[in-house]
C-alpha cells in the first residue's frame, strides 16, 4: 500500500506525476515559446508588452534653451503675444522670427479660453496657432495636474502623417513643460497603442476612425479633457468622418474649450461649427479657398495620351528639385510611378491603400533626397509637410476647387517660392473653370513643349484561310474508299445544238 503524500509535503519531480504530467493531445512548447501563466498568478517570464515612446513628465531643458540670452527672448515678439518663458524659448530655437499672420490673430484668444472659428490656407502656421497656447494652458490650469493619467488635450486629424506631424511638434514646444503625448492612428496594429493608453498622456492627437474604435472598446477615456482641436475639419467632413467626430465630442465633457481650424468654409464646416462651438471668436486671415501668393500657377493644356510624356519633360528640368505629382485615383498613383521609374526616374507613390511602414518609407525616401518625385493622391495633400518642395504638379485635375487649394499648399511653404503646373486635357476644362472661380484666381497657360506622342501605324491584320472541315459522317467514310466508275459519255446525253 502506498503512502499517502501530506498537504505540505513537496510535490514529486517525477514527471509522471499529476502535476507534470502531459495528456495525449498536449503538446510542448516549441523551442523559444513562453508559456502563457495560468490566470491570478504571475510568471517570471512574463513578456512585457513594448511601450510607445511618450515624453517623460519630467521637464527635460534642451542645452539649446540654456544657451539662449534672456535678451532674446524678452524681445521676442511671441512674448508679446502672451506666450510663457520655456514655449518662447522653444520657438526661437527652431528658428521662428516673427509670428505667421493666423498666430498674431488666435493666439491671444486661445489663451483668454475662447472658442476658436479659424480659417487658414496649409502652410501658415496653423500647427503652432493652436499648439502654443494650448500647452501653456494646459499648464497654467494645473488641475488635473500634468502626468495624472488624464487626457486633457485631444487634437483630431483626417490623415495619419498630419497625426504624426503635430505630435511631433507637440512634442518640440512643450519638452521643457513635462508633457506626455502620444498619437494614435488606423492602419497599423493597435497593440502598442492599447499600451500607451493603460497610463494616459496629457496630450492624445488621433485620427477618427481608430480613436472612436479605441473608444467603443473602453481603452480610452475622454471624460476629463478640456481641450478639443479640429485640424483640417473640411478634409475630415469630405473623408466622412462626421459621424465619428460627433461620436467623440458626445463623450468629451460640454465645459471644454474647442479650437476648429479649415482651409476652407463650405456650410457643411459652418453647421459643425455652429453646433459645437460656443460664441466662438471668427478668424480669417484670407478669403476661403485662395491660393498662397508666392506660388506661381499655370496650366498646360495637353491631350490625355501626351500627359506622360509631358511630365517626363518637366521633372528632368534641373530648376525641379523636390516635386509632388497629383493623380485621382490610387491605382494611377502606382502606374505612373512605375512608369517614371522605367523611364530612369526615381519616384515613389503613396496613397490610402499603403500600408503605414509602406508610407513612412516613401516620406523618409522624399526627405532624404532619394526619390526627388512623390507620387500621390489627394488623402496625402493634407498630410505632407516636407519643406523644399518646390514643384507640385496636378497630373490629373482634382475634383472639387477646394482640393486644388490644399494640392498646391504643399509648396511655399512658410513664405517661399513655390510653383504649381496643371495639365488639363479636353475633358477636365469645367473643372479648370471651377478652379479659376473659387479661387479667384486665373491660371497662365504655359505652352506645351512635349512633343506629341507618335504611335507607329500598325498593318492591318489579313484575315486567316481556315482549312475547310472535314466530313466524318459514315457516308463520307465509305465513299471515300469506294471506287468511282469511269465517267462515260452518251451520244443521247449531248445537246443536240452541239451535236456534229
Amino acid at each position: 500500500m502506498k503512502p499517502v503524500r501530506s498537504s505540505g509535503s513537496r510535490p514529486s519531480a517525477d514527471p509522471r506525476s499529476a502535476s507534470n504530467h502531459r495528456g495525449p493531445h498536449q503538446r510542448r512548447p516549441a523551442s523559444g515559446q513562453e508559456r502563457r501563466p495560468s490566470s491570478g498568478h504571475q510568471h517570471q517570464n512574463h513578456r512585457r508588452l513594448p511601450a510607445l515612446p511618450i515624453a517623460e513628465t519630467v521637464p527635460t531643458l534642451d542645452p539649446r534653451h540654456a544657451a539662449l540670452d534672456a535678451s532674446a527672448v524678452a524681445d521676442s515678439p511671441f512674448t508679446s503675444l502672451g506666450l510663457i518663458d520655456p514655449i518662447v524659448r522653444a520657438v526661437v530655437v527652431e528658428g521662428y522670427t516673427e509670428p505667421s499672420p493666423i498666430q498674431r490673430e488666435v493666439i491671444p484668444h486661445i489663451l483668454q479660453g475662447r472658442d476658436i472659428l479659424a480659417c487658414a490656407q496649409t502652410g501658415t502656421g496653423k500647427t503652432a496657432a493652436f499648439v502654443l497656447p494650448a500647452l501653456q494652458r494646459l499648464v497654467a490650469a494645473g488641475e488635473p495636474a500634468l502626468g495624472s493619467g488624464a487626457i486633457r488635450l485631444l487634437v483630431l486629424t483626417p490623415t495619419r502623417e498630419l497625426a504624426t506631424q503635430i505630435d511631433e511638434r507637440v512634442g518640440v514646444y512643450g519638452r521643457a513643460l513635462g508633457v506626455r503625448h502620444t498619437v494614435v492612428f488606423g492602419g497599423v496594429s493597435q497593440f502598442r497603442q492599447e499600451v500607451a493608453m493603460r497610463n494616459p498622456p496629457d496630450v492624445l492627437v488621433a485620427t477618427p476612425g481608430r480613436l472612436l474604435d479605441l473608444i467603443k472598446q473602453r481603452i480610452v477615456r475622454l471624460d476629463r479633457v478640456t481641450h478639443l482641436v479640429l485640424d483640417e475639419a473640411d478634409r475630415m467632413l469630405d473623408m466622412g468622418f462626421i459621424r465619428d467626430v460627433r461620436s467623440i465630442c458626445a463623450s468629451i465633457p460640454t465645459q471644454r474649450q474647442t479650437l476648429l481650424f479649415s482651409a476652407t468654409m463650405p456650410e457643411s464646416v459652418s453647421g459643425l461649427a455652429r453646433s459645437m462651438l460656443n460664441n466662438p471668436v471668427h478668424v480669417s486671415v484670407t478669403p476661403p479657398a485662395t491660393t498662397v501668393a508666392s506660388i506661381e500657377q499655370s496650366v498646360v493644356f495637353v491631350a490625355k495620351a501626351d500627359k506622360r510624356a509631358l511630365l517626363e519633360r518637366v521633372l528632368l528640368d534641373s530648376k525641379v528639385l523636390r516635386a509632388i505629382v497629383f493623380t485621382n485615383t490610387k491605382h494611377g498613383a502606382n502606374r505612373l510611378s512605375d512608369q517614371l521609374a522605367r523611364s530612369g526616374i526615381e519616384s515613389a507613390a503613396i496613397h490610402g491603400n499603403k500600408s503605414q511602414s509602406a508610407r513612412d518609407r516613401a516620406l523618409d525616401a522624399f526627405r532624404n533626397g532619394t526619390s526627388r518625385v512623390l507620387v500621390a493622391t489627394d488623402v496625402a495633400s493634407r498630410g505632407i509637410d516636407i519643406d523644399g518642395v518646390t514643384h507640385v504638379i496636378n497630373y490629373e485635375l482634382p475634383n472639387t476647387a477646394e482640393s486644388y487649394v490644399h494640392r498646391i499648399g504643399r509648396t511655399g511653404r512658410a513664405g517661399a517660392a513655390g510653383e504649381a503646373i496643371s495639365f488639363c486635357d479636353p475633358s477636365e476644362r469645367r473643372l479648370l473653370a471651377d478652379i479659376e472661380r473659387v479661387s479667384r484666381r486665373r491660371l497662365a497657360v504655359r505652352p506645351n513643349d512635349a512633343p506629341p506622342t507618335n504611335t507607329p501605324p500598325t498593318e492591318p491584320v489579313q484575315p486567316s484561310r481556315k482549312a475547310p472541315i472535314a466530313d466524318t459522317s459514315l457516308s463520307a467514310r465509305i465513299n471515300r474508299f469506294t471506287p468511282k466508275k469511269p465517267r462515260t459519255f452518251d451520244a443521247l446525253s449531248i445537246p443536240i445544238a452541239n451535236r456534229r
